[in-house]
């Protein structure tokens, strides 16, 4: 009897997705939004000063840059654990389908956490250079024009455009990228991930322009994301922000001169 009501629970499958994706969403932007593991530390009393690196802090800053990464990538990636939600429904059991749509998700957040451990070394370099204030945003001009240009140049580059192009046609991904079991959907989760890495990892480096602990600045770029991802106009969506990145990036450069 307890088997069968759990198998009746589970056929909803893509509604115990969806709520699992909420659920874990609202887990991440609490956490954003409570500061939690990034003022702990940083206040001198006299107002925001840097700490030393020690591996407590390293994790600290991981593990923030890992929740935030899910808290901005995971609404864009709905569609495809849906979907692949879906298609594994139909190959497998109620209980299979359900841990490979979870295995599936674990190697998405595995491509997104390993970016997040390339960012808070490549914040540990910045930091080291005086080239970052407390709140993680550049001090230098010339970094952050330069940064503004290149992830406008990159979005209309052919590799930007093919990962978006796979990013936004998840269909095609599940029927000719099937893998079978625990770790062929985990080969799955990360081979999408490492597509969505292609797509947006020069919108992540602008956290470090406009402030990681910049709360607006994280919910327009996660915003960004998904507008390119979902909207019908998406790809010229990420054109357009290309070009207005590298007038900002220029007008920026342009106040050096």
């Amino acid at each position: 009897m307890a088997i069968s009501v759990v198998e009746r629970a589970l056929r909803h499958d893509r509604v115990l997705v969806a709520s699992a994706l909420v659920f874990v969403l609202i887990l991440c932007w609490a956490y954003l939004l409570s500061g939690a593991g990034v003022m702990t530390g940083m206040a001198d009393g006299m107002g925001m000063a840097p700490v030393a690196w020690t591996p407590a802090h390293a994790l600290m800053m991981f593990v923030m840059w890992a929740i935030m990464m899910v808290a901005m990538m995971l609404p864009g990636a709905a569609p495809m654990l849906l979907l692949f939600s879906s298609v594994a429904r139909a190959r497998q059991s109620p209980v299979r389908h359900m841990l490979l749509t979870g295995t599936f998700a674990l190697g998405y957040v595995a491509v997104w956490s390993a970016f997040s451990l390339a960012a808070v070394i490549l914040q540990f370099g910045l930091e080291r250079a005086a080239l970052l204030s407390p709140m993680m945003q550049a001090t230098s001009t010339l970094m952050a024009g330069a940064v503004l240009v290149a992830a406008g140049i990159y979005q209309w580059t052919p590799l930007k455009q093919a990962c978006l192009r796979h990013c936004r046609s998840p269909l095609d991904f599940v029927l000719t990228q099937w893998r079978k079991g625990l770790d062929g959907a985990f080969s799955m989760g990360s081979r999408h991930g490492a597509y969505c890495l292609g797509c947006c990892w020069m919108l992540m480096l602008l956290l470090f322009v406009g402030g990681v602990m910049n709360l607006a600045w994280i919910a327009g770029l996660a915003l960004l994301v998904l507008a390119e991802k979902l909207l019908p106009a998406g790809t010229w969506v990420g054109r357009a922000t290309g070009a207005v990145l590298v007038l900002w990036g220029g007008g920026v450069l342009f106040t050096l001169l």
